[in-house]
């Protein structure tokens, strides 16, 4: 007859607790490697805390001081939006016409990079000037995505001696 008891090969949640109880030092050399591992792991993933849900877009001002917004919607608004209709990889042009400017949201479909876009309604915009009234001069906003990011930073200390406090 065997000294280890007859243990169902079910119940393998009582067999590892039974083995654990039997190998504390076993447990906890795998218990220091796990997380060892998950340390490394934790160094090597890139962190993104808030990431870019939103789709690829343009914005486009316009200033015409001293207009109506019927008149810069008409001047500006509608035929920079007839334009941007046509361009290749565009979900949505939105426009918006308010006293003395005018703005588009010009919306890419889902993957396009920014800088491509950027490119083509600056081609657009280009073709676009010689038909707007003379003081109207669209603008590209800033290279921003929906989220509305201001600024961005990272606090580093490539000697390693400051912590987080320290460099804050």
């Amino acid at each position: 007859m065997s000294a280890t008891p007859n243990i169902p090969s079910k119940d393998w949640v009582s067999l590892i607790i039974r083995a654990s109880g039997r190998n504390p030092a076993l447990v906890i050399l795998l218990s220091v490697l796990a997380a060892a591992a998950g340390w490394v792991a934790l160094r090597q993933v890139p962190l993104d805390a808030l990431p870019d849900l939103s789709d690829t877009q343009v914005v486009v001002t316009t200033d015409w001081p001293g207009s109506s917004a019927d008149l810069i919607e008409d001047q500006i608004t509608f035929p920079l939006q007839s334009r941007f209709l046509g361009a290749p990889r565009i979900k949505a042009v939105r426009g918006e016409s308010v006293y003395g400017r005018s703005f588009l949201y010009i919306i890419f479909n889902e993957g396009t990079d920014l800088y491509w876009a950027r490119t083509r309604v600056g081609e657009v915009l280009s073709s676009a000037r010689t038909t707007l009234p003379a003081k109207a001069d669209p603008k590209m906003g800033p290279d921003a995505n929906g989220l509305g990011w201001v600024f961005q930073y990272a606090l580093t200390d490539s000697s390693g001696k400051q912590n987080l406090g320290q460099l804050r």
